[in-house]
């Protein structure tokens, strides 16, 4: 972990400074922008581990940038973490809808940050051991970090794989939405659980194609949360 390099994108010096202070502590190297444009530079001749983005940027917002990364093969699938001052729930759920893999309102204090970005590092590639796991003709090769359903790869962020690679290992049963965030994105992560829908509607959207639909293995339990199951599915 100590060689990871995060990328600080924001306007503010002294959150830029506050933050690379926070990093450098924790064993990060730290790039730095205060705009869209350079930030993008440095993404693609950097290639940083994980992006800090902040919502508000001068030319242009963080959403904007977020959907040039996530829009590109090459960087799809570098992780994000949106800084936003945007209370709103509908703010929030869109930073998450175009990409983000998680977020954090401000003001935040340091310590929770880093354990955010130490939990979503832990799920990218090169974190545990995954073993391969298959449900008819959907298969997760942990080892390679692809999911296949028949003969297509899919496309899936890494953490929708992690939470399907749970659901999969823990098929039939009932998991509240506070039970998934412990499992998936860590005890010591404070993520608000309307995180866990949004990244829900994701994986069911990634578990569709021309061929297959097996979005409906991920099922709702009204008042309860989520569960994982082949049953009562017609053979595919």
């Amino acid at each position: 972990m100590s060689e990871r390099q995060v990328l600080i994108v924001d306007d503010e010096f002294a959150i830029r400074d506050m933050l690379r202070m926070a990093l450098e502590l924790s064993g990060f190297r730290v790039l730095e922008a205060e705009n869209i444009r350079d930030a993008y530079t440095l993404i693609i001749d950097e290639r940083p581990d994980l992006v800090l983005l902040d919502w508000m940027l001068p030319g242009g917002s963080g959403l904007e940038l977020l959907r040039r990364i996530k829009g590109n093969e090459v960087t799809r699938e570098l992780p994000v973490i949106m800084l936003t001052a945007k209370t709103a729930e509908d703010n929030l759920v869109q930073g998450l809808d175009v990409g983000a893999d998680d977020y954090i309102t401000k003001p935040f204090a340091p310590r929770e940050l880093m354990a955010r970005i130490t939990a979503l590092l832990r799920r990218m590639p090169g974190g545990e051991h995954l073993e391969k796991l298959q449900v008819q003709d959907l298969v997760l090769d942990g080892d390679s970090r692809r999911i296949f359903l028949g003969e297509r790869a899919l496309e899936m962020g890494p953490t929708e794989f992690n939470l399907l690679q749970f659901f999969m290992s823990h098929p039939e049963r009932a998991y509240s939405r506070s039970q998934l965030l412990d499992q998936v994105w860590g005890a010591n992560v404070y993520v608000e659980e309307r995180t866990v829908d949004v990244h829900i509607r994701r994986l069911r959207k990634a578990l569709q194609t021309p061929d297959n639909d097996y979005s409906d293995l991920i099922q709702t339990v009204r008042g309860t949360g989520y569960r994982f199951s082949a049953r009562g599915t017609a053979a595919r």
